[in-house]
């Protein structure tokens, strides 16, 4: 018995050995890459997360970051940079493909990285941060280009728009400190929106290298010793393989309701969609598909830097136009229109490429409202002046067939049914007679020539 339980130890060791993910063949040596493609905003911080967090528990040898983004909001900059700096495996900054950018935000992010790469026909830069929606933030684009300067170089504006260029140099200077950069170019970047192609910033030292590939990207990263969460840490990463980490559908998700003008459509639909459900009790489908629509709407919101007065705004201008669709008024049409448009234009904080409120979008969509409500308001006083007739109501003046007749009373033929009749002058059957009464089941008829002749009279 003891020898049996032996084997049977022995061969659960064997087993186990022959297929732990932890063996020899399942902890070969990787290079993981995400790529950073299009504005950085909520969506890029979750993406760059949940790399890093694959990498770590991979115990991948780099991960490599590749970056082409025109810019995005300071506030998901901030978050991926804290990250990068926190990683316990090195971050390889690589801006690619060619005739892509890391502007604004990437300029910041492609400073934070251990190791700065870009493949030829790239460039970076234009990092000066812009007064937006009444707050600063990190342009892109073409936004910066008719920035005034004053005689230092300094984006003209107020004292909020100073100290927050100062802030944006303090950063860009101390993320070139830490990784041995070229501070004063970064500088330059940020007070004079400057940019450089690769090769200009490999001769700049605001890169370590030009690589025309992954390959040629780890080969040349080979051997550099790099400072990670505090330690020094020299790269092995000649002919590594690379594997690509693709975004999830949540990320994919989080990437178009993100967008703010996306996020007030659906938190549109969600309050009409619930608000139908509320009139039309039974539906089902619009209040579940509006639940759904607001929440994710609310949800985007609260990852954007919103202002909550431009918020409540809107929310207040669609209430407006809901009680305007049930009490047409025009005044309280007109005044949500106006709720709705204020409070769009306040709605965000800072903006960024991306992450703008589109007229475009948010006319056409308060348009529409206004006109749904009209629309709305207008069958309800259709339906007020013209109230459904039902019961006794309905029955007037209906025509009626003479079944049989007797004196003053007999049976009729209305709407398909048999009644009891009853009549104050002279009928015979074969008369054509109309109800002019309901009363107690009884119908009250008349001649209908008798009602025209009378009115000839």
């Amino acid at each position: 018995m003891t020898f049996a339980r032996v084997a049977i130890l022995a061969a659960a060791f064997v087993a186990a050995a022959v297929f732990s993910p932890f063996s020899a063949a399942g902890s070969e040596k990787v290079a993981l890459s995400v790529a950073i493609d299009g504005a950085i905003g909520p969506a890029s911080t979750r993406q760059l997360e949940e790399a890093l967090d694959a990498a770590a528990t991979r115990g991948a040898e780099v991960l490599i970051l590749q970056i082409d983004t025109p810019g995005g909001l300071v506030t998901s900059m901030r978050e991926m940079i804290a990250d990068i700096l926190a990683s316990p495996v090195p971050v390889i900054g690589y801006v690619a493909p060619a005739g892509g950018h890391a502007a604004s935000a990437g300029t910041y992010i492609l400073y934070a990285t251990h190791v700065a790469a870009m493949a030829p026909g790239t460039n970076l830069g234009a990092a000066t941060p812009v007064e937006m929606g009444g707050l600063p933030s990190l342009p892109g684009g073409d936004k910066d280009k008719g920035d005034q300067k004053d005689a230092t170089g300094r984006p003209a504006g107020d004292a909020m728009m100073a100290k927050v260029t100062n802030d944006a140099v303090a950063l860009i200077r101390s993320l070139a400190e830490l990784r041995g950069r070229n501070g004063d170019w970064g500088e330059k970047a940020v007070r004079e929106a400057a940019s450089l192609s690769a090769n200009a910033a490999l001769q700049e030292h605001v890169i370590d290298f030009v690589a025309h590939d992954t390959t040629e990207l780890l080969q040349l990263a080979d051997g550099r010793t790099v400072d990670v969460a505090s330690r020094k840490v020299v790269l092995a990463t000649k002919g590594l393989p690379v594997e690509t980490l693709e975004p999830g559908w949540f990320i994919r998700l989080l990437a178009v309701i993100t967008d703010p003008n996306i996020a007030i459509i659906l938190m549109l639909v969600g309050v009409y969609g619930i608000v139908f459900e509320f009139t039309s009790p039974g539906a089902v489908a619009p209040g579940v598909i509006g639940t759904i629509c607001l929440v994710l709407g609310l949800y985007a919101l609260n990852l954007l830097p919103i202002n909550y007065t431009g918020l409540a705004l809107m929310l207040l201008g669609v209430a407006f136009l809901v009680v305007e669709a049930f009490n047409p008024t025009v005044v309280l049409g007109l005044s949500g229109v106006a709720a709705f448009l204020f409070g769009a234009a306040m709605l965000l904080r800072v903006e960024g490429p991306g992450f703008a409120m589109s007229w475009a979008v948010i006319g056409p969509a308060a348009a529409l409202t206004l006109g749904l409500a009209l629309l709305t308001g207008t069958y309800l006083w259709a339906a007020r002046s013209n109230p459904p007739r039902v019961g006794g109501e309905a029955m007037r003046g209906l025509p009626a067939e003479i079944l049989d007749w007797q004196g003053g009373e007999g049976h009729v033929l209305a709407q398909g049914e048999r009644w009891r009749a009853k009549a104050d002058e002279p009928i015979a059957p074969g008369d054509s007679v109309e109800v002019t009464d309901v009363s107690d089941l009884v119908l009250t008829v008349r001649r209908r020539d008798a009602g025209k002749n009378g009115a000839k009279q």
